[in-house]
């Protein structure tokens, strides 16, 4: 079945091995589509798990571009955006569900902010908790605040800057940026910045989306009345394991090394390595005394090492991800 012209918003599944999750998925969709709000696209990453031959046969109404290499995320979608004219464009990772009402609350809120390039909804974990999905975009100043700890020193900052747990995940209002496991894009602005960066392939192309949306003049809106199930990074969690926050961590200096500078880079990292390693020598003789504390003291020894990326030579930095 071929899609639709007049339907508000072409919605574009990345998908990569996971069709447990991809089928809900687009179960989901079906009422979207059959309403005239969204035409439904998956671009599969060279999936060996069937997932193709399973949308050719129980979806036939949702258009597959089924690929021979795994392009990355940002890319993907551009294919989709290439092949679509919705003035709307939803990049959705393969394991959200569309809870009932949320695409039209997200319309609904992209016409009454006509500024907001991208509108995100709340994302709701298996366990009923809210995911922190919107994020200050990363500066020294932001990693001096952290590991200030502000969110436990100034509540009212740590919500202004959406820092967990601190912030008001039930308030509507304008952030810098959102991770794109689900939102809608403007298509013009979209393709006024040239949509997602060829240089992010699998991490950090939301931040650096977001980035360049506001560079260029337009906001981002979290719409936390339109809510969209999400198990969990499951495609990546199955590809890189325990691997997965320390190559987003690289994937995200690397993003600040070529947006901000190799400079900027350096010390934020410097900051987050030399206070996570204070934190550890602090810890590792009390955990000693008081067991509790050493799931603290592991975490900030592994925050030392994950942070170690952004103190990478000029030219790994610059690197793509």
């Amino acid at each position: 079945m071929s899609r639709r012209e007049t339907a508000d918003v072409a919605i574009a599944v990345v998908s990569t091995n996971v069709r447990e999750l991809l089928e809900p998925c687009l179960r989901s969709m079906r009422p979207e589509f059959e309403a005239g709000r969204a035409d439904v696209w998956v671009v599969d990453n060279a999936s060996t798990d069937g997932s193709p031959e399973m949308v050719r046969r129980e979806f036939p109404w949702v258009n597959l571009i089924a690929l021979d290499r795994n392009l990355g995320y940002g890319r993907a979608v551009n294919l989709v955006a290439e092949r679509s004219e919705s003035p709307w464009i939803a990049p959705a990772n393969e394991d959200i569900e569309l809870r009932p009402g949320a695409l039209e609350r997200l319309l609904r809120t992209g016409e009454d902010h006509p500024r907001a390039a991208v509108i995100a909804p709340r994302l709701e974990l298996p366990d009923g908790s809210t995911q922190s999905s919107v994020h200050p975009f990363p500066t020294l100043g932001l990693a001096l605040l952290v590991n200030a700890g502000v969110h436990r020193i100034s509540r009212r900052v740590a919500d202004r800057l959406c820092i967990p747990p601190a912030w008001d995940s039930t308030r509507p209002r304008d952030v810098s940026w959102a991770i794109a496991t689900f939102f809608l894009v403007r298509r013009s602005a979209y393709t006024a910045v040239g949509g997602f960066s060829a240089d992010q392939i699998i991490h950090a192309e939301d931040l650096d989306l977001g980035w360049r949306l506001r560079r260029a003049g337009w906001t981002t809106r979290y719409e936390p009345r339109a809510t969209v199930f999400h198990v969990g990074s499951a495609a990546t969690k199955k590809a890189f394991g325990d691997e997965l926050w320390p190559r987003w961590m690289a994937a995200s200096y690397s993003w600040m090394a070529r947006q901000r500078s190799v400079p900027v880079a350096w010390a934020v990292a410097a900051v987050n390595v030399g206070s996570a390693a204070v934190r550890w020598a602090v810890l590792a003789p009390l955990a000693m005394v008081f067991p509790r504390l050493s799931r603290a003291r592991n975490v900030n020894r592994r925050w030392v090492r994950v942070h170690m990326s952004g103190l990478r030579s000029p030219g790994a930095l610059r690197r793509e991800h």
